[in-house]
């Protein structure tokens, strides 16, 4: 009994350490993305980032502050958190939604390019 209860904790600890390499490993949306994602402003309260996603297209693992997102174009998104858990999500044209600091990697599941303005918060 006691050697099944230290290699459960030992998987455990295995997962946490994988888990949190994603969370670790995880960067800019720019950095990942460079030719998706280009910063328009920056400065020391905000940074606006423009996202053109292919249809298909996969962005890594990246993280982002508080932030919203403003839909240039309809689109059809799969997100894809550091548990591995997934989430669908549509956003129409001209549509802003509200995001909590976030990592995820993103995935563009719709039939056409995706173009949204990400307004990310410093402070």
């Amino acid at each position: 009994m006691k050697k099944l209860r230290l290699l459960t904790a030992g998987l455990a600890f295995v997962a946490l350490l994988g888990l949190a390499s994603l969370i670790v490993k995880a960067q800019d949306v720019v950095k990942v993305a460079p030719k998706s994602c280009k910063v328009l402003l920056e400065n020391d309260q905000v940074r606006v980032v423009r996202c053109v996603e292919k249809p298909g297209e996969k962005l890594e693992m990246h993280s982002h502050p508080a932030n919203i997102v403003y839909a240039l174009t309809s689109s059809k998104a799969k997100f894809t958190l550091p548990d591995g858990k997934t989430e669908e999500r549509e956003l129409k044209a001209g549509q802003a939604v509200w995001s909590d600091a976030v990592t995820h990697s993103s995935e563009n599941v719709g039939t056409t390019e995706s173009r949204a303005l990400v307004i990310e918060l410093k402070k």
